[in-house]
Formats: C-alpha cells, structure tokens, sequence
C-alpha cells in the first residue's frame, strides 16, 4: 500500500512531459507535416497524460475537492478562456480587419493608380504564380489587391508538381512566371526573378484586360506576305498568340483602303516578297509620322522598296547574309547561316531575355546612321564570331569558318522620334493623290456628275468623318467648269445632305463651330489637340521574317521577342500607367573599424563587468 502510493506520488508528475510531448506532436504536425516524429511524439504524449490521470491520483474524489485543485482548474479555465477569445479575435482582424501601413515609404500600400485598376474589375480575375514556393512579399502584394476587390484572386502552382497546369499556361524557360487567368483567356504578366512580382507589371495587366477596347494590329497583305488564315506556312501561330494576349488581329490591303485605319495601334509587315507602290510607301509614312507603330520583318534577298521611308529613320537593309562561325547555334541543332542569338540591347522588349536564346535562320544585317530626332537601339545582336557574306549568283551561301570574324551584326532594331504635328496634312495629301491617280483618265463633266452624285450618296454614319472643307476642295479640283457654286452654298448642301431636317439653328451653330476653329490663315487641322505633340512614332525592324513562322514560333524566345515587340509598339505598357517601385529607406549604420572595436568593447566588457562590480557593492553592503 506504501510502495502504490509513492509510486502515485510519482507518476502524478507524467502529466507535464505527457501535455508538453502531445502539444510538440500535434504543432509539428499541423505546421509541417503528419511524418513519423510527429506522430510518435503525440502517442507518446497521450500515453504519458492517460497514465498519470489513471495512476496518479488524479481520479480520487480527495483530489478534485481539494482547495488547489479547484483553485488550478479555474486558473487554467480562465487561462484557455482567455486564449481562445484572443484567436478568435485575431481570426476576425486577419479575415476582415483594415490594414495599416506604418512603414515610411508605404511599402505594403498599393498606388492610387492600381487601386483605382482594381476596383473597376468587373469580371473574377485570378493570378497564377508559377513557382517551387510562394514568396511572401508576393502574397503580400496580393493581399493588397484583394482587399479593394472580391473579384481578384490567386493561386500558387509548383510547376514540378503540377506539369499539366505547366502545359496549359505554356511556361518558358525555368517556369517561374506569373499569368492572368480570365475565363477561358490566359494573359501572360512576368516572369519571377530576384524582384518577385511587380506592382507595376501586375497593374499593366490588369487595365489591359479592363480595357472597353482591345488593341488592335493589322497584318499587311498583298505583297505575299506571310498569311495568318493557316492556308499555308506563315504566322497562324503567332496571330493565335496575339489574340491570346487580348489582341484584335486584322488583315490590311493598302490598295483597298489606301490608308492605315485610325484604330490601328500597330502594323506589321512579316515578309513582304513584292515591291510596294509609291501610294502605299507615302501612306506608311503618314501612319507612322502619325504618331503610328510598324513592325517590319524583311528576309535577305527580298527588296520591298521601303527605301525612301527607312532612309528618313536611318535605317537600311543589308543585301549580305549573316554568318554565325562560332558553333553555338549546334547546340539546337542550326548550322552557321542561322544565328544564334543570346546578346540583347538594353530594352523593354528584351528586359526579361537575359542570355535566353532566339535564332534567326538567314538573316541579314540592319544597318543604322544617325538621325536628327530618332532614337535607335539595337535589339537583336549577332555573335560577335560571325561576318556577312553575300550570296552567290546561283542563291548559294558559302561558308568560310576561317573567315576573320567582324560581328556583333544587328538583327534587329528599335527606333523612336516624336510624331509629327502636320502628319494629319500628309494623310490628307496621300489619299487626294490615290484619288487623282484612279481619276486621271476620266473627263472634267464626268468628274463633275460624279462628284455631285457621291455627295447625295454619302452614308449618314460615315459623314461626320469628311470635313465640309474636304468636300468644298475636291469639288474644286475635280470641276473646272466656271459655273461652280460658291463654297458657302458646296457647304450648306453638304450639311444638308448630311442631317436630313436641317434647322436655321443649326446651320448657324456649325457657322459658329467653324469660325471658331478655323480662324483666318490657319489650317483645318489646327483645332486638334496639343496631345498628339507628346505621341511617339515607333518602329522596329528585323533583318529575318521566318523565325516567327509556324513552327518556329514557340521554339526558345522566338516567339517571345514577336510578342514583346507587338506589346511595346502598341503602347499598352506606356499608356496605362508607370508605378514607382517602392524603396526601403537606408537605417544601417556604417561604422569604422575602431568605432567596432570601441562598440564590442563596451558590450562585452565594460558594460557586464560594471553591473557585476555594482551588485557585488551592495551586496558588500548588505551584507
């Protein structure tokens, strides 16, 4: 009786291991995973915690009625009382609570102009992030944007562990990117480097995809240009990967239309195999000083007679061939005439390349020459062990790797200058003279007749787009007879076949409207904003049409520079919004080494010996 009930005595202290191994088992498990330690340590702790409330003593009627027992059940009553009122309030801050940055250079508060991005999203939006592991300060970010927004969400994706989801985003390169997923559409953002996710890259994206009117790029036809309808080997691939990006992809036939439609925010010309006619080259040239966007591919031998429009750029097309002798190109399996290119120009269609690879199979070298005004930056270099040669009569290309090398050559390049204000006078002057040209054969009273018979048969919807002074100066040109109507009266019949109930009212109101923007001796078109003077004219040109082809599109960065170059000359990244990356200001201190010396010193010695010196005193005293 004596040995059961010291053995009580002791096993009554099994409850603290027993609570403190199942409290181990049951974090360790919860916080990493069910392995065999946590699992062990939590048996364990519940066999020790059941043996001693069996074995020592704890079942007893004496025990729960003792006075410190009572006392340590309410004690700890309360303890777990005031713990669990504790996390459920810190649930509740955390699920719906406000958040304030207390930083000082605001570094989890979003910009004025994101907030504003994602408040207006009216569609469920989520952000992918491709990555081993979820970095916190993007989760942050994220968090950020979802609190203005419901419709915002995100999920993290290992694309090891995940390769199908890998496969339908078309990850490149390591995989670790970040994509907007919005219903059946999947919008590419960045890929994750050192930075992580940008807030400025993020917003881009967002406003692009909020956007009432997407981008829209026309493919150039008519010159056997490379398709995009799939009929043949061309860029079907690459309009798909358009359209994917939230592009509108449309055709355009320069001798159809005579001009590039104002929506255009780019043009692309992919391989043209035929001379262009002057009309066409001088309409061009009124988009692009337009304050307009071309991206032109042109493959060697191939001469589409842009000379006169290059040649205002500085720009001009090399007949020779690049080839590339330092062998990196076997590597994917391409020989010397297709360069492997892994040097790139400092750009934002480029930024994210670093040494990733593109290859270009016959291309040949973009020169450039200085020009007042344009900006040139090279794009696509060339590896500095190759040299330019020309073809041989019979179209053959032979290789000389003994040839001393003369590379870098540039592929690629981007160019830039300010449009032009009087671009709108140009344009007029290019379709005026398309118009002279297809009616110069026909008689002045047939041109008279059909003058006055395209005036009647102006579309209601199309007749605010023609000026009333447009109309007043082809008439003039195309009549000569001396019994022309005065202007006055050309521009009341204008207007009235134009509003089918005309009213005095508003005949005075457009009198009015036009005195007032045109004055005397100024032009029409100088009523026009004063925006169109900070527009950028923006050009790139590839010395090679083929690397962005079926088939070759998706192969390394081929498709990627296509892309980038597409998005960058349609002024989405530029015209939304440019965010300044929040900086942690600098609080270290900086030290000499004496001053470290002085500072370990103090800490160390001084400072403990000085208490122990001080205690030692008063005990001394004391005592």
């Amino acid at each position: 009786m004596k040995a059961l009930s010291t053995s009580r005595k002791y096993l009554r202290w099994l409850l603290w291991p027993g609570l403190a191994l199942t409290t181990a088992g049951l974090v360790a498990g919860f916080i990493d995973t069910w392995s065999i330690l946590p699992i062990v340590l939590l048996i364990v702790g519940l066999v020790l915690t059941l043996i001693s409330l069996v074995l020592g003593g704890f079942g007893y009627r004496s025990f729960w009625q003792s006075r410190s027992t009572q006392a340590g059940t309410n004690a700890l009553l309360a303890t777990v009382s005031v713990l669990v009122i504790l996390g459920i309030i810190n649930f509740l801050a955390v699920q719906y609570g406000p958040r304030i940055d207390f930083t000082e250079g605001g570094l989890f508060t979003l910009s004025p102009e994101s907030t504003a991005v994602v408040k207006n999203l009216n569609q469920p939006v989520k952000v992918v992030i491709f990555d081993s592991t979820l970095n916190p300060n993007d989760k942050q970010l994220l968090d950020s944007y979802r609190q203005f927004n419901d419709q915002l969400t995100y999920e993290h994706i290992n694309p090891i562990q995940d390769p199908a989801a890998a496969r339908d985003f078309n990850l490149s390169g390591e995989g670790r990117e970040v994509h907007l997923a919005v219903g059946d559409q999947k919008v590419f953002v960045q890929p994750l480097g050192t930075q992580g996710l940008t807030e400025q890259d993020l917003t881009n994206k967002l406003a692009q995809i909020s956007r009432d009117r997407n981008a829209i790029v026309y493919f150039l036809q008519g010159h056997e240009e490379f398709v995009i309808d799939g009929t043949a080997t061309g860029y079907a691939q690459a309009a798909a990967a358009l359209e994917a990006e939230n592009f509108t992809v449309e055709t355009l036939n320069l001798d159809q239309t005579a001009t590039v439609p104002s929506d255009a925010n780019a043009v692309i010309i992919a391989g043209p195999q035929q001379a262009f006619f002057e009309p066409e080259v001088e309409a061009l040239e009124a988009y692009l000083n337009s304050g307009g966007s071309i991206l032109l591919m042109v493959d060697p031998q191939m001469d589409p007679e842009l000379d006169s429009l290059l040649e205002a750029w500085g720009v001009s097309l090399d007949e020779q061939l690049i080839v590339d002798t330092s062998n990196t190109g076997q590597i994917v399996g391409l020989g010397p005439a297709a360069p492997l290119v892994t040097n790139y120009g400092a750009h934002p269609i480029t930024e994210a390349f670093n040494n990733g690879r593109s290859f270009y199979p016959l291309a040949r070298p973009v020169l450039i020459e200085p020009v007042a005004g344009v900006e040139a930056t090279p794009l696509l270099l060339s590896n500095a062990q190759s040299y330019a040669e020309p073809l041989s009569e019979t179209g053959e290309l032979n290789v000389d790797t003994q040839e001393a090398p003369e590379g870098p050559f540039n592929i690629g390049v981007v160019l830039t200058r300010e449009a032009d204000k009087s671009s709108n006078t140009v344009s007029e002057g290019v379709s005026e003279e398309v118009s002279e040209e297809v009616s110069e054969d026909i008689s002045e009273e047939d041109a008279e007749e059909i003058s006055e018979a395209s005036n009647e048969e102006i579309p209601e919807e199309d007749t605010e787009e023609i000026p009333t002074s447009q109309i007043d100066e082809e008439q003039q040109e195309t009549s000569s007879e001396p019994e022309v109507e005065p202007a006055a009266d050309i521009e009341e019949a204008a207007a009235g076949e134009v509003d089918n109930t005309p009213t005095k009212e508003t005949q005075e109101t457009e009198e009015e409207d036009t005195s007032e923007q045109q004055p005397e001796d100024e032009p029409a078109d100088s009523s026009e904003p004063s925006d169109d003077a900070e527009q950028e004219s923006r050009l790139v040109v590839i010395g090679n049409a083929t690397f962005a082809t079926d088939g070759l599109f998706d192969q390394q960065l081929n498709g990627d520079v296509f892309l980038n170059s597409v998005t960058w000359l349609s002024d989405l990244d530029d015209a939304i919004l440019s965010i300044r990356p929040k900086e942690i200001t600098n609080r270290r201190i900086t030290m000499t080494i004496s001053r470290q010396i002085v500072v370990i010193v103090l800490a160390m010695l001084v400072f403990p010996l000085g208490g122990l010196v001080g205690a030692s005193i008063a005990w001394f005293r004391r005592r």
